[in-house]
């Protein structure tokens, strides 16, 4: 589903941008492969994270995961519109990324808090690929299930 009308295409190249240059914070010793995520509120703001590997495989943190982190500790909890992905070997974009099951969820969780639907732009080195949280996470868990 392509949706990339609904952000100026300025904003969406500064955000491609943004997830781009934050692959360079990554720490990816073990994979070697850098990710960089950037989050675009609906003030204009903008978030980003990289990746941050742990020899335990199983404590690493994705770059959405961070950024999302990393929003809320500056109290940025609603009003997400737009996140890019990007990442590659080496830092060097590839193939089009996207979130990981565990990334769609806390986005999910995020996006809940303004309840809105953010548009998801995977980035490769020669291709993107535009859709909405929703078409990722179809059904997802999220606060409202846990209301009784």
């Amino acid at each position: 589903m392509s949706d990339a009308a609904a952000i100026d295409p300025a904003d969406r190249d500064a955000l491609i941008a943004a997830a781009r240059a934050a692959m360079a914070g990554a720490y990816a010793p073990y994979s070697r492969f850098h990710v960089g995520a950037a989050l675009r509120f609906a003030d204009g703001t903008v978030v980003v994270g990289s990746n941050f590997e742990n020899a335990s495989y199983g404590l690493s943190l994705c770059a959405e995961t961070v950024a999302a982190a990393n929003a809320s500790q500056q109290g940025h909890r609603a009003g997400l519109v737009a996140v890019a992905i990007a990442g590659g070997p080496l830092g060097v974009p590839g193939a089009v990324v996207a979130p990981c099951g565990r990334c769609r969820q806390v986005l999910a969780e995020l996006a809940s808090l303004g309840h809105t639907d953010p548009l998801i732009i995977a980035t490769g080195a020669h291709e993107t690929v535009d859709m909405r949280l929703s078409a990722l996470l179809p059904l997802a868990f999220g606060p409202a299930n846990l209301r009784t």
